[in-house]
């Protein structure tokens, strides 16, 4: 009786198999380069959040990222203002970013930095599953069950119904729906649009996510000190790196053998949480990220070409 094919092992086409593998390295590499500057840019923001309104230090944080972006592109000769940037996948983009962005940043000023992260870390199965149903990819069941078992790690860490679970998590739920739909969009947005043109918007998403909030907040604007000026400096340096490192990796390899290194903000998340705002670290965490990074790994070795 012939065997049915399996999802994970890919056809022996040698020339195809080595072109995908690479891909799939060099995504993967920016995606842990991502994860290490949105980790960096979460304790700017959450350091910052001690003596800025929310809105006003998303304000802040566009702008700034908006700016370096809009150089960037007129550096290289890229048009700002092209029909592109109203197509479909751009519109929902928009939409996604000011939504991650408003409830994550209010999660991590909210809560601690690593439960905010580790509740992140859900992304990639929302990214997985919808990229096998919208962009057709396939996932076979080992790497599924990794990814669960991946998901079982946040749950391991997060422990819900424990003191260590506060019902402003939410937010951090909310906010990770939202990256998750702003990176399928980046996925589908238009090839003709650069990573610059993209972080342009993308950053103006987030002053238009802080001025909303602002206005519902209602909270005067406060003149930041030089050491939150420079923690929003950092954060917005750190913002642009992340984000130009997310957009190539996204457009580089397979979502599915891409996403799976989001995981490794966690450590980023937790290291930072610890080390500089003196958070906790359990035996739960520690047990928790053991296995959301074994899921990665194995979802790497499942997805590299057979002989």
């Amino acid at each position: 009786m012939k065997q049915a094919p399996d999802p994970d092992r890919k056809p022996q086409m040698p020339k195809n198999n080595a072109t995908s593998a690479a891909h799939n390295l060099r995504g993967s590499l920016w995606m842990v380069a991502a994860m290490a500057g949105f980790a960096v840019e979460d304790a700017f923001i959450k350091a910052s959040g001690a003596t800025l309104p929310v809105g006003q230090i998303l304000m802040l944080f566009g702008l700034g990222g908006c700016a370096v972006f809009a150089v960037l592109a007129c550096l290289k000769g890229e048009r700002l203002i092209v029909p592109e940037v109203l197509s479909p996948p751009m519109r929902l983009r928009v939409l996604f970013e000011i939504t991650g962005r408003l409830f994550y940043v209010l999660a991590i000023t909210l809560t601690p930095l690593s439960s905010a992260t580790v509740i992140l870390q859900a992304t990639p199965l929302v990214v997985v599953a919808s990229a096998a149903l919208v962009f057709g990819e396939r996932v076979g069941w080992r790497r599924w069950m990794a990814i669960f078992i991946g998901l079982a790690g946040v749950l391991v860490i997060i422990q819900p119904g424990s003191d260590s679970f506060s019902a402003l998590s939410i937010l951090a739920v909310i906010g990770m729906l939202g990256f998750a739909g702003r990176d399928l969009a980046s996925r589908a947005a238009p090839a003709s649009l650069g990573t610059s043109v993209l972080g342009v918007y993308g950053f103006a998403s987030v002053f238009v996510a802080g001025a909303l909030f602002g206005l519902w907040e209602d909270a005067s604007l406060v003149r930041p000190d030089p050491v939150t000026a420079l923690y929003i400096c950092g954060a917005v340096t750190a913002g642009v790196a992340a984000y130009s490192s997310l957009m190539i990796a996204m457009r580089t390899g397979e979502v599915s053998a891409v996403t799976p290194f989001r995981y490794t903000r966690v450590l980023f998340g937790i290291t930072l949480g610890v080390v500089w705002f003196g958070e906790s670290l359990s035996a739960a965490m520690l047990l928790g990220s053991g296995l959301i990074v074994l899921s990665g790994l194995f979802i790497l070795w499942r997805s590299k070409p057979r002989a």
